[in-house]
Parts: structure tokens; C-alpha cells; sequence
């Protein structure tokens, strides 16, 4: 009887940091556990992220989950009602028009599990990351170990010249650095 009558109530989890930090690792293994809890799913991310596959997330340490590529985060609201659980890989890459779909889904009792990197290659707040952060009930930030000197990274720096704000890439476009070593790096470049 009690449970007949809970309240179904929703809300928003924020995974951040740089790049290779375990984002997406942490995603999956959200979405996973909640597919084993019998809670059905729907994982989302944006169309222009084809690195390892069109129609997975799959995390730099080849993890998958299957996921609806789109364009605009409008899309998600068109989830069957009897989901619980939306993930979201690579937020950074949609505009802000996420953050309303995502209060919109979790006012509707969805748990709304969401993965990007908070900074952009300058270190500046990347797209709708910080307002994500700001509604979140939650927001857990991973960091990656530098690959200079060992500390805690959570720069992601990019290697190639590019000045574009968006360039896909793995390890051969962008290492983690910790504070120190990222500023020497942009000294250096």
C-alpha cells in the first residue's frame, strides 16, 4: 500500500571532470547498476560524438551502453513514460537548452544521470556544465592523474594547434595535466 502511493520523485546527477578522468566509466556504471535494479533506461548523447561508435557510449577503456544519438537535447523528452533513468553522455557539446530538459525530466520523477567535462581545453567553463552543476542534487567531479608528474589532473590540455573549441579526440589530441603543470604548458605553447 505505501508504496502504491509514494511519491515518485526525480532528480539530477552531474559527473565532471577532465578528460580521461573516468566520466563516461562512471556514467555506465550508473546506468548499469540501475539496469540490474529492473529500472528501465534511456541514454542519450550528441550526434557529433562518432569516436567509438554511432550508436553507443563507450568510455576511453572500451565499456559500452547503447544510446539514442541527438541533436538537441529537446528530444529527450520524448522518452516512453515508463523510464526512470536518462543518461547523458558529453553534455559539454549541447547548448543550454539542456537544462530546462533536464529540470523538465526530473520534474517528472526521472533520475537524470549526466557526464561532461566542466572546462573546455583553456580551462574556461564548458557550455551548459556550470548550470548543469548549479541544479544538480548532486555533482561528483573525477580527475585524471597527470601525465607529467603524477598529481591529481583536472586540466584537459590539448595537444595540436587547433583553436576551435571543439575537437574530438583521445590521447593523441589531449593529455590531463594537474594546475601546475597545465600552466607551464600554456607558458610553453
Amino acid at each position: 500500500m505505501f508504496l502504491e502511493n509514494a511519491k515518485k520523485s526525480g532528480c539530477i546527477e552531474v559527473i565532471c571532470g577532465s578528460m580521461f578522468s573516468g566520466k563516461t566509466e562512471e556514467l555506465i556504471r550508473r546506468l548499469k547498476r540501475a539496469q540490474f535494479a529492473k529500472q528501465k533506461i534511456a541514454t542519450f548523447k550528441p550526434t557529433i560524438d562518432k569516436r567509438y561508435s554511432d550508436l553507443d557510449v563507450v568510455s576511453h577503456d572500451s565499456h559500452s551502453i547503447s544510446c539514442t544519438p541527438i541533436k538537441s537535447p529537446s528530444r529527450m523528452l520524448q522518452i516512453e513514460p515508463d523510464v526512470q533513468v536518462v543518461g547523458i553522455d558529453e553534455a559539454q557539446f549541447f547548448d543550454d537548452s539542456i537544462i530546462e530538459v533536464c529540470q523538465t525530466l526530473a520534474a517528472r520523477g526521472v533520475r537524470v544521470i549526466i557526464a561532461g567535462l566542466d572546462t573546455d581545453y583553456l580551462g574556461k567553463p564548458f557550455g551548459p556544465m556550470p548550470g548543469l552543476m548549479a541544479i544538480a542534487e548532486d555533482v561528483q567531479k573525477v580527475h585524471a592523474i597527470c601525465v607529467r608528474c603524477g598529481a591529481l589532473a583536472n586540466h584537459s590540455h590539448r595537444l595540436s594547434d587547433s583553436k576551435k573549441l571543439v575537437v574530438l579526440g583521445e590521447k593523441d589530441t589531449y593529455e590531463p595535466l594537474c594546475r601546475e603543470c597545465y600552466q607551464k604548458a600554456l607558458a610553453e605553447d
